[in-house]
């Protein structure tokens, strides 16, 4: 097992490139969330269907499938500033038109299912161009602290602080959440603009070197690494089972639980606190354990957390479960990125990163549908006992990743020595 000592504080400096890169990621999210929070609500007042309810989240990952590694291998090609702008500018006017119709009383599940899918065709090439630009920003060795305060600022916007206001808005109007989202989308492709970042320097490209073999070099490179292979394998199942969960979620509260509004925003707050507190744990815990091993520990609490939500009748219970949930999925979501991040070459970052989420995410649109389609025929609590299950399976998955020398760069933020184990 590989050892390494850090000794040092390796935190990503607020001033310049970072400081408006996170401004940017965490307005935007505080728009997103009140889309994503608005738009099952906005379906059940549609539809009474549990498995069209639940296509609106599965249109919502099916760009990843049919664009996903297209993304990646783009943003390794062009100016990751550029694309990532250029993006919030076209998303946020696409939420604005979308904002109007719903004001003008022309809401409907096809105008939901194309919006849905419109904005993550998007979301393809600015996820895997923001992830690619972030090593540019800051110091390989403050990744982890850089992607923790990223993640932890997006979800005190997008939870602590969205999640309440939603009930609000819709009580002003059902457009009002997409409204907002709208704004943010364009405020956070200000900022981005702003950035003074040099383009990326790149060796030049293999004379016939095409998009196609571009981005089976990325899944070469992404199925060659062990811990990256276990870790890809384990998020998998982890998205089949959150796509279930989440696409039902509304159901499981308003119907199971009998918790109406009011109980939902209690969820997804509780969600949001979870998250904002893991942001703190995730370096801690990859500190004393290793990020794979981290991986481990926050699968195994989130399956109980499953087991706990879907067995327990009680919106206590659930709150419970969701903080729960959030806290170890921040914990996941920074080791998981990090470490491939660390383990990407430079020159490849986007198009592993697409490799990775393109595989990974493939099984978020089949749970959306499995999860409709088990609320329907085995109740509407089958979602969560479905999401344990699959959970369960994903840590006995990311065993083989533990075995590997898996360099972990994991600093102190309070300046101290520090031995991390892979």
């Amino acid at each position: 097992m590989m050892t390494v000592e850090v000794t040092g504080t390796h935190v990503p400096a607020w001033r310049g490139g970072f400081g408006r890169l996170w401004s940017a990621a965490v307005i935007s999210r505080f728009g997103d969330a009140l889309r994503t929070a608005a738009l099952p609500l906005l379906a059940v007042r549609l539809t009474d269907d549990p498995l069209v309810i639940a296509s609106v989240t599965a249109c919502g990952y099916l760009p990843w499938l049919l664009f996903g590694l297209l993304g990646g291998a783009v943003a390794d090609r062009v100016d990751q500033r550029r694309a990532m702008w250029a993006v919030d500018l076209v998303r946020g006017l696409l939420v604005a038109c979308f904002a109007l119709a719903v004001g003008l009383g022309h809401a409907s599940i096809p105008l939901l299912l194309a919006l849905a899918f419109c904005l993550t065709t998007l979301q393809t090439l600015f996820d895997n161009a923001s992830t690619a630009l972030l090593p540019s920003l800051v110091d390989r060795e403050a990744l982890g602290s850089a992607n923790a305060r990223l993640m932890t600022g997006q979800q005190l916007a997008g939870g602590l602080l969205a999640g309440p206001l939603v009930p609000l808005l819709l009580t002003a109007g059902a457009f009002m959440p997409f409204a907002a989202d709208a704004g943010t989308y364009l405020l956070a492709a200000a900022l981005v603009a702003s950035l003074r970042t040099r383009p990326p320097e790149r060796e030049p490209r293999p004379a016939g070197s095409t998009l196609r073999t571009e981005i089976a070099e990325g899944l070469r490179a992404l199925w060659g690494d062990r811990a990256l292979r276990a870790v890809c394998v384990a998020t998998l199942l982890c998205n089949i089972g959150m796509g279930a969960l989440i696409a039902t979620l509304v159901l499981h509260v308003t119907r199971w639980l009998d918790a109406g509004n009011a109980g939902y925003a209690a969820a997804m707050t509780a969600y949001a606190m979870g998250s904002f507190s893991g942001g703190f744990l995730a370096q801690r815990i990859a500190r004393r354990t290793g990020r794979v091993r981290a991986l481990l520990l926050a699968g195994s609490v989130q399956t109980a957390s499953l087991l706990l939500m879907g067995t327990v009748r009680h919106l206590a219970a659930l709150v419970a479960g969701m903080l729960l949930l959030g806290a170890m999925n921040m914990v996941w979501n920074v080791n998981q990125v990090t470490l491939m991040q660390q383990r990407s070459p430079a020159a490849m970052v986007g198009r592993i990163a697409s490799a990775f989420r393109t595989s990974s995410t493939s099984g978020a649109p089949l749970g959306a549908l499995l999860g409709g389609v088990v609320a329907g025929t085995y109740g509407l609590n089958g979602p969560a006992l479905l999401a344990a299950a699959l959970f369960g399976l994903a840590v006995a998955s990311l065993i083989p990743g533990v075995k590997p020398d898996v360099p972990v760069v994991a600093p102190q933020d309070d300046g101290t020595t520090a031995r991390s184990t892979g």
